[in-house]
């Protein structure tokens, strides 16, 4: 049976790279995507691989669903809607232990609600998103801090397996079993822009710690306003909080290490690198009256 694989970011590149010649022989086409939102969205690395090991691709506009015969189609990292032909079957690989996070950047609000697992899900796909059968699953424990890109590293190796696994038995034509969601534990995580990178300095330091290490590199960066000038926090430091009379969260009230020390609702945050939209890396050596927004 062969198999279509649609593919986007370094989940599918890291996956990918970790099948056997005989997992390989199963795939029919790779779709490819990419995005400009993130710094790598590994379309090239996907591209020469498949090139390599002689198997087809089409960028993701150009695919035409009536000219694949595939049985399978497997979407990892995948963001679009995939129409399948009658008697096919589609699998999707997700960032969340479903029916935990159903949607958008699962993988981004786990860390940035400090959850200690984290894991990937391969569903079928549904009408209403993320609801399928699920196939399987895999599980790690993460420890803070930690940011995002250690995170992909550490689930892309479960991604590797699961797509492994997937393909084997697909080659072996073995059935794949599925249970049903308990919709009673389901939540959803929502899709994010521009907007949702902004920095809420009325939590606590370590909540916006974890949000800074959770959007930061393969994507934009946390970014907060000085001076009317956009910036982008990539690195920061949870700091002992000490008494303050008037707590103007936001502010500096004083440096460490010649770093800034900014006032959050609940603790102190040390910021440690600081970017400026144009990438641009910005010192506070001579600033002391400096509000954040």
């Amino acid at each position: 049976m062969s198999v279509t694989l649609f593919c986007l970011g370094k989940k599918a590149f890291e996956s990918l790279n970790a099948l056997s010649d005989e997992l390989i022989s199963v795939i029919d086409y790779i779709i490819i995507a990419t995005d400009k939102n993130i710094a790598n969205d590994y379309s090239n690395e996907i591209k020469t691989w498949a090139i390599s090991n002689n198997i087809n691709t089409l960028p993701r506009d150009s695919f035409e669903l009536s000219k694949c015969i595939s049985k399978f189609y497997i979407a990892i990292g995948w963001r679009w809607i995939i129409q399948i032909k009658e008697n096919s079957n589609l699998i999707v690989l997700h960032d969340s232990l479903l029916p935990k996070y159903r949607g958008f950047n699962p993988l981004v609000t786990a860390l940035i609600n400090g959850d200690t697992e984290i894991g990937v899900t391969a569903l079928f796909g549904s009408q209403e998103y993320d609801k399928g059968d699920i196939i399987s699953q895999e599980i790690i424990t993460i420890q803070y801090p930690i940011k995002i890109q250690e995170a992909i590293n550490k689930i892309s190796l479960l991604y590797q397996k699961i797509l492994s696994d997937l393909l084997s038995d697909i080659y072996n034509n073995n059935p794949l079993k599925a249970s049903k969601q308990d919709d009673s534990k389901a939540s959803y995580s929502v899709w994010r822009d521009e907007e949702d990178y902004k920095i809420d300095w009325s939590k606590s330091a370590e909540d916006i710690k974890r949000f800074i290490d959770a959007v930061g590199n393969p994507y934009k960066g946390a970014s907060t306003f000085l001076n009317n000038m956009k910036i982008r926090i990539t690195h920061a430091e949870v700091v002992e909080d000490i008494l303050i009379a008037n707590r103007d969260f936001g502010k500096l009230i004083f440096k460490k290490d010649n770093y800034p020390v900014i006032i959050c609702g609940k603790g102190l945050l040390k910021i440690t690198e600081v970017n400026s939209t144009n990438n641009k890396n910005l010192t506070f050596e001579n600033d002391f009256r400096i509000r954040l927004q």
